[in-house]
Formats: structure tokens, C-alpha cells, sequence
């Protein structure tokens, strides 16, 4: 393939890229958005093996590699449920931060292209911040795999001083740059980028563990923009246009959603760097104290449960974590088609950091063919609780949570969630009185007009789907 043809497709891959990037801001396009996007990528593989750059020796080894890499890839496709697609997805951008680091490694000791003056010193701060940042993500993605599928504890690891540990450490990495770029040899260059990778690594490790449970769907937008940042600057160091383009496109739009996630949980971008926020132990709520909500808590019967949404007139439905985990989703849209022919008003309220990632829930639902029209993003939806007979939570906890709004004193103050509690009635699906992956006491479960449904999300589903219709 010629240099003008490779040209050409790396083009038209970054275009495909830009539609697949606007067909996913919709549920109704997304199918149509992954389609583009996995023709662009194709495209830019196949432009890249048989392009001037990879000579004939370079395409078995590079084909073998496809098709390693192409059956794990599907392999993990097959077998990977829905419930683990946070922990995937942190494991994915690892694999881009590690290949960065790999490609500004092997960009330094590749003599086969010699730079001097100005375009030595641009080529090796590219290589310098390619692999800091393809360092910080790789390990940062790698705890935050640990924390989303439950082998690191969500609790926030606080050492002392850690903002002045990570002050020192930007120190120590911005003086092992100058070192990096007047060292006078490759040895010296190479003993400051180990030093710093070595940095960049503890520092990424660093930054996730103090990152408490409460913020992870942030940290999990937060490491996609790193990710994309790390494959620009991997094509900088290659000099490949297109990893350039769709670096910057990934973390840019990573970044807009990490902003926009943190306006739904009303804090600043810093502050969830900073971390501390949410224990991630899902402890039951405490006694004796003087914050303790203030009520009883009244259970109700799966039989109970479908008795108040037959009579309803108008039903919303919140899912969470639990629906997630439990994996009743496809019970869900059962009991929706099932109001629906009923005549009940059915729709489904998603608060932005629902479940583990960003639009997990809407993955879910989706998953199991509930229509879209209905599927309500917050800000739609939540002025509608109160002419709402039954909001119905399953698995949620701090989205749905009183203290938000009503206490000040609330570690979650000022957080816009969904109001449940002004509809004439609400239900909350948990398994027991445990608080949240915040850590924080809900009054919500001892609202006069709330009644908890514990039990098993699948199976009290199921009994409830089964009163339904019976």
C-alpha cells in the first residue's frame, strides 16, 4: 500500500471514528456508533500492516500478534458478564498506558532514525511525558480493576501528607526530565525514564487507592481520558497521525465526561483526584447516634409489592448496583411489559453515576430490550417523582439518598439525586439496612411513605413478576 493510499484510510478511520463517537451519545444510535467505530478500526489496522512503514519480514510477526491479541479480545467478549464490564473496562485502558510505556521505551533506544537540534529535544519530551503518562495509567487502571471487581477494598487509602508526597514526586520527575534531556549518553537517559516511570507508577497506584468507592464511576471516565492522552502521545512518538487524532479524541471526550459526571455529584474535578470520599464498606447503619435517622422501617411482601403497582397509575423505576449484580434486568422489562399492558405508565429514572461506570444502566436495560423512549436520564425525570403513584428503587442507594438535599451536614451535601421520596410511595429493593458504597446512612428507608422489599433482587423480582401475572 502506497503512502497516499494509507494516507486516504487513516482519514477516512478518523472520520468513522467521529461518527461512531456521536452515534454513542444516543442509546437509539449506539448500535450504529460501535459499528462505525469497529469499521474504522479495522481500517486503520489494515492500513497500518500493509502500509510503507511494515516491511514484509514485520507482517507474520505483526499478523500473529492479531491473532493472539484478536482471541483474547474474543474470548473476553464471550465470557465476560455484563456486571464485569467496569472492571473490563479499567483492565482495557492498563493495556493502552502499558503500551505506551513500551512504545516511548523502545522509541529511545531505536537508532534507526537520528534527530538533532530542536527535533531531538521535541522527540524526547515526547517520549518523557508518552511514557509518564502511559505509567500513571497503567497502574492507576490496574487498582481501579482491583476495586471495581472487589479484590482492593473501596476505602480510601489516606496516607499522611499525601498531597505533599505528590508534590514532591511532580518535583522529582520534573528534575529527572531536565536530567533526561541534557543526559550526554543513552545510559544516563535511560537510568532517569526508569526513575521516572518508577514514580509515575507508585504515583498512579497512589492516586486511585486514595479515591473513595463513592467516586469510582468518575475515576473509571477519568482513566478513559488518560488512556487517550497516553495514545496520543504514543502516536506523537511514532509520528502517526491517526493516534494522534483518535488519542485526542478519547481524551478529550473522557474529560468531558469525567467534568460532567462531577457536576452530577456536585464536586470538583480536584477534590475526587484528592480523594476520601466514600468508604466503600457498605456497613449497616450506626447506632446511638445523634445523626441516626429518625423513623421505622416497614417491610413489604413481593405479593404486597405487585398489589401497589397494579393500582398504580404511574410507576418509575430506578435501578442500581444491585439490579447490576443480581442480574435482573431481564425480570425488569418483564414487569414492565407487563404494567404497560396493564395500562400502567412505565418509565425508568438513570442518575449519571448509577452502578460502576458511566451508562451502566443503560447498558443493562438495553441488554434486556427495554424500549428507549422510556429510559429517563435525571434531569428529565426528577420534577415527575412527585405525581409519581410508586417509584420503585432496585439496588440503589446513595442516588436515591434524602441527605442530599434536606442535611447540610451531609457528607454528600448539595449532590443532585433522584427525589423517590416525593412520590406517593416508594420501594427499595436491598438485600439488608447496609449503607451505600459512600458509606452513608439513608433516612430514606424510614420515610413514612417507603416501604423495603429485602431479599435477593432476582428472586423477589421473579415473585413479584409471578403476582403479576397470576
Amino acid at each position: 500500500m502506497s503512502q497516499s493510499l494509507a494516507t486516504v484510510a487513516y482519514l477516512g478511520a478518523a472520520i468513522l471514528f467521529i461518527l461512531s463517537l456521536g452515534g454513542l451519545s444516543n442509546p437509539e444510535t449506539s448500535r450504529r456508533g460501535n459499528l462505525f467505530g469497529m469499521i474504522g478500526m479495522a481500517l486503520a489496522v489494515l492500513a497500518t500492516v500493509f502500509g510503507p512503514r511494515v516491511d514484509a519480514a514485520g507482517i507474520a510477526w505483526i499478523i500473529a500478534a492479531l491473532v493472539v491479541g484478536g482471541g483474547i479480545g474474543l474470548y473476553a467478549a464471550r465470557v465476560v458478564k455484563m456486571t464485569q464490564m467496569p472492571e473490563l473496562v479499567a483492565l482495557m485502558h492498563s493495556l493502552v498506558g502499558l503500551a505506551a510505556c513500551l512504545v516511548g521505551f523502545a522509541s529511545y533506544v531505536d537508532t534507526s532514525v537520528q534527530f538533532q537540534g530542536a527535533e531531538k529535544i521535541i522527540h524526547e519530551v515526547e517520549i518523557y511525558i508518552g511514557i509518564l503518562i502511559g505509567a500513571v495509567t497503567f497502574s492507576g487502571s490496574l487498582i481501579a480493576f482491583g476495586k471495581l471487581n472487589g479484590k482492593i477494598g473501596g476505602k480510601p487509602l489516606l496516607l499522611p501528607a499525601r498531597h505533599w508526597l505528590n508534590l514532591v514526586a511532580l518535583l522529582v520527575v520534573i528534575w529527572f526530565g531536565r536530567e533526561f534531556l541534557n543526559a550526554h549518553d543513552a545510559g544516563a537517559g535511560m537510568t532517569a525514564l526508569i526513575v521516572m516511570t518508577a514514580i509515575a507508577l507508585l504515583f498512579g497506584v497512589h492516586m486511585v487507592m486514595a479515591i473513595g468507592g463513592a467516586d469510582m464511576p468518575v475515576v473509571v471516565s477519568m482513566l478513559n481520558s488518560y488512556s487517550g492522552w497516553a495514545a496520543a502521545a504514543t502516536g506523537f512518538m511514532l509520528s502517526n497521525d491517526l493516534l494522534i487524532v483518535t488519542g485526542a479524541l478519547v481524551g478529550s471526550s473522557g474529560a468531558i465526561l469525567s467534568y460532567i459526571m462531577c457536576n452530577a455529584m456536585n464536586r470538583n474535578f480536584i477534590s475526587v483526584i484528592a480523594g476520601g470520599f466514600g468508604s466503600g464498606g457498605g456497613t449497616p447503619a450506626k447506632k446511638g447516634d445523634a445523626a441516626e435517622p429518625q423513623g421505622e422501617v416497614v417491610p413489604v411482601s413481593a405479593a404486597e409489592t405487585a398489589e401497589m403497582l397494579k393500582d398504580a397509575k404511574s410507576v418509575i423505576i430506578v435501578p442500581g448496583y444491585g439490579m447490576a449484580v443480581a442480574q435482573a434486568q431481564h425480570t425488569v422489562c418483564e414487569i414492565t411489559k407487563t404494567l404497560r399492558e396493564k395500562g400502567v405508565d412505565v418509565r425508568f429514572a438513570i442518575h449519571p453515576v448509577a452502578g460502576r461506570m458511566p451508562g451502566h444502566m443503560n447498558v443493562l436495560l438495553a441488554e434486556a430490550k427495554v424500549p428507549y423512549d422510556i429510559v429517563m436520564e435525571m434531569d428529565e425525570i426528577n420534577e415527575d417523582f412527585p405525581e409519581a403513584d410508586v417509584a420503585m428503587v432496585i439496588g440503589a442507594n446513595d442516588i436515591v439518598n434524602p441527605s442530599a438535599a434536606e442535611d447540610p451536614e451531609s457528607p454528600i451535601a448539595g449532590m443532585p439525586v433522584l427525589e423517590v421520596w416525593k412520590a406517593r410511595n416508594s420501594i427499595v429493593m436491598k438485600r439488608s439496612m447496609a449503607s451505600g458504597y459512600a458509606g452513608v446512612d439513608n433516612p430514606l428507608f424510614y420515610k413514612e411513605n417507603n416501604r423495603m422489599l429485602f431479599g435477593d433482587a432476582k428472586k423477589m423480582l421473579d415473585e413479584v413478576l409471578g403476582a403479576l401475572k397470576g
